[in-house]
């Protein structure tokens, strides 16, 4: 239709005339918002455009999160958390005591919350036994009922399981009288991919995001709604102005900095790592009837013996989400780290304790010239994701990171279109940084570390993990640079990671080939590294008690 989607929208909002609110920033003298000319105290950088309305839909934030979806800026409305784009649909789009919404319980709560508040009927089409969605019901329904807006959850909370795409589209084929909400707040959890692409197909299909999960900004609230522009100019009608603070836009910006999302996915990757784990171990609790398969970060299982499970989890100060109100003896536990699983665990397991792993460290740097993310772990090797923009670099970091047997994911944007200085010289500085974050106390470890591999070059390394930064080279590199990384950079490469790191670095290095001698160095320091990280016993080594 040609109305199209003004015809779903209440005719209040069809004629309605958005609240004037100020567009994007510009550098005129703004004389017309009734703002204080001063920025609060104390005054610095931070706060300097506090006294300042922000952007309806800050245009750089949107700008980078079209690019995250990979969409343009027209398909999303920002909003605190995505529970607000659910209720500005219902604001939207259904009447008060006219029109109804669709959804399949259990589900999210706010779903049915937002409709009472805006006074919608709801159409429940409740799940299988087994927590499957009973599509042909589902269809039957729209056709019946045919509701505004049809809310599905996937990955499913409480529940954790996923819609397929097939099953998606089948129910926007369905719904030619009204709007798809799909709820994604979990789908970097799952297998599944988005259905955002679906939306070239279905212009009837609309998309909900959250940055509260898999990007750890619960507390800053930032949700999005991506959907057809028509659908997104309508929303934004009735949106309150002024909807992102400066402070959130700020804090969303730095923790989605491009240097910043393989960090991300690496956390992503060990939360799906530690579902499994916490999945197969729940299943011998004597706590435990039932676990369910989950594609989110969090487990449903049915309980038994609650009331001694419950007094022990208070017992232990663990909190997990009690759903018997809605689920007879279900209860819904989040996943954390390694360490905080292990305490749950340790109670569903009646007190085994599994070894804590603590020694990883993550460290973000940003300075005009470097935007640099830095993960490492000392116990798990497996993943190394390096990318700095120089391809030797790269390569001799991964030497680091698979010969001193440690997991590092890094990402650096730099100024290379001036030179590699700075680029090469912060990444040692937040490799380091992060190095010593994992370290922690040091009880246990090696401490020292040698190394003399040999080819054509001769490279003898030496460290020591005293916490006295200091740093030895001893070499004549016959080139002044392999590819873009510049020879005089190996050492101070070095330098910058003994003062980083709080470590005692000697290498000295003989050959003809400046290629192989600079792979020298940074294998045999990670050759080195290796005994020095290694967990030998539970002292700190050092006759002083404190390294």
């Amino acid at each position: 239709m040609s109305d199209w989607p003004n015809s779903l929208a209440r005719k209040a909002i069809q004629d309605l005339k958005a609240y004037s609110a100020r567009g994007k920033s510009t550098s005129a003298l703004h004389l017309d918002a009734n703002e204080s000319p001063w920025a609060p105290p104390p005054a610095d950088s931070s706060t300097s455009a506090f006294n300042r309305y922000p952007g309806q839909q800050p245009q750089d934030l949107r700008n980078r999160l079209a690019d995250i979806y990979g969409v343009v800026p027209e398909q999303l409305m920002l909003g605190r958390g995505a529970d607000e784009a659910i209720d500005i649909l219902l604001r939207t789009f259904c009447e008060a005591r006219q029109d109804k919404i669709l959804l399949c319980s259990p589900t999210f709560g706010y779903f049915t919350t937002a409709a009472q508040v805006q006074g919608a009927s709801i159409t429940d089409v409740p799940l299988a036994d087994d927590f499957s969605w009973d599509i042909p019901a589902v269809l039957n329904a729209i056709e019946a009922e045919s509701p505004k807006l049809t809310f599905l959850c996937s990955p499913n909370n409480p529940t954790g399981n996923s819609l397929s795409a097939g099953q998606i589209q089948q129910v926007c084929q369905a719904s030619v009288n009204g709007l798809v909400v799909v709820d994604e707040a979990y789908i970097e959890f799952s297998s599944q991919n988005s259905v955002i692409a679906l939306q070239s197909e279905f212009q009837n299909l609309v998309v909900l995001r959250t940055l509260s999960k898999m990007y750890a900004l619960a507390g800053v609230r930032m949700g999005v709604c991506v959907a057809d522009p028509r659908i997104i100019a309508l929303m934004l009608k009735v949106l309150p102005p002024y909807p992102i603070p400066r402070p959130v836009e700020t804090a969303v910006m730095k923790a989605l900095s491009p240097a910043t999302i393989a960090v991300h996915k690496s956390r992503r990757n060990l939360i799906r790592t530690e579902r499994d784990r916490v999945f197969a171990e729940l299943q011998g609790s004597d706590f435990v009837e039932k676990t369910y398969p989950s594609d989110a970060n969090f487990i449903l299982f049915k309980a038994k013996n609650i009331d001694k499970m419950l007094g022990e989890l208070r017992a232990a100060n663990v909190r997990i989400r009690d759903f018997r109100s809605k689920l007879p003896d279900h209860f819904r536990i989040s996943i954390g780290s390694a360490e905080e699983n292990n305490i749950a665990l340790s109670i569903f397991k009646g007190g085994t304790k599994t070894a804590v792993n603590k020694r990883t460290g993550e460290v973000f740097r940003k300075t005009n010239e470097t935007d640099i993310a830095v993960q490492v772990n000392l116990d798990d090797p497996k993943t190394v994701k390096i990318s700095t923009g120089i391809g030797f670099f790269d390569h001799m970091l991964e030497q680091i990171a698979k010969h001193g047997g440690l997991g590092l994911t890094l990402t650096c944007d730099g100024d290379l279109e001036i030179d590699s200085h700075h680029t090469i010289e912060d990444t040692a500085l937040a490799f380091g940084a992060a190095l010593k974050q994992a370290l922690g106390n040091k009880a246990g470890i090696g401490r020292y570390g040698f190394v003399m591999p040999m080819d054509e070059t001769q490279a003898r390394i030496a460290i020591d993990l005293s916490g006295r930064p200091a740093f030895v080279f001893d070499g004549n590199f016959p080139t002044e640079s392999v590819g873009e990384f510049a020879s005089e950079m190996c050492p101070h490469f070095f330098q910058s990671l003994s003062q980083a790191l709080g470590a005692s670095i000697q290498i000295s290095v003989d050959g003809d080939n400046t290629h192989h001698m600079i792979e020298a160095c940074f294998k045999g320091v990670g050759r080195a590294l290796r005994p020095a990280f290694a967990k030998v016993g539970g002292d700190i080594p050092s006759t002083k008690g404190l390294l």
